[in-house]
């Protein structure tokens, strides 16, 4: 297989100007992560795709099947049988099977994991609060309306 020699990209200022973007989103976004990462593991001995997990069991009272909530997730199947399975036998969550069927259940938050999430949550948006503290009221509005706007430019692509 021959490839073609690697050239210089010919990036204008503007393209220039989103690839800084892009680097200054990603930078911020893996600084906030691993704070939180961190002060979850010290306050509340969890890890972030525990409390992902959840947050999204807490949205969902009625429960929330495993597939379901893999893929709201972004993560395998294993990856959130791996944390359901802890959580149940620390009795956060319950599984139930779906009208019988051995292949699918049903996972929802117990009334002591809704409690430790509420918990967790509060001093999580908390958190948020203080790392977020300099970006104002209307910033904050005008940032998440315009990433909303780029997220449904993207949605349904594969």
């Amino acid at each position: 297989m021959v490839s073609a020699p690697l050239t210089e990209p010919d990036m204008t200022g503007e393209s220039k100007e989103r690839l800084r973007l892009w680097i200054r989103m990603l930078r911020a976004s893996r600084t906030i992560e691993a704070e939180l990462r961190e002060r979850l593991r010290r306050e509340f001995d969890t890890t972030l795709p525990r409390f992902d997990v959840m947050a999204a069991l807490y949205r969902a009272p009625e429960g929330m099947l495993m597939s379901d909530l893999s893929r709201f997730l972004l993560v395998s199947n294993g990856n959130v049988t791996g944390i359901i399975d802890r959580l149940a036998s620390e009795g956060l969550v319950t599984r139930a099977r779906r009208n019988g069927d051995r292949r699918t259940s049903v996972v929802r938050l117990t009334e002591a994991g809704a409690r430790q999430f509420r918990s967790m949550a509060a001093a999580h948006e908390g958190w948020i609060g203080e790392l977020l503290g300099n970006v104002g009221a209307d910033e904050t509005r005008r940032l998440a309306a315009m990433l909303k706007s780029f997220r449904s430019n993207w949605e349904g692509r594969e």
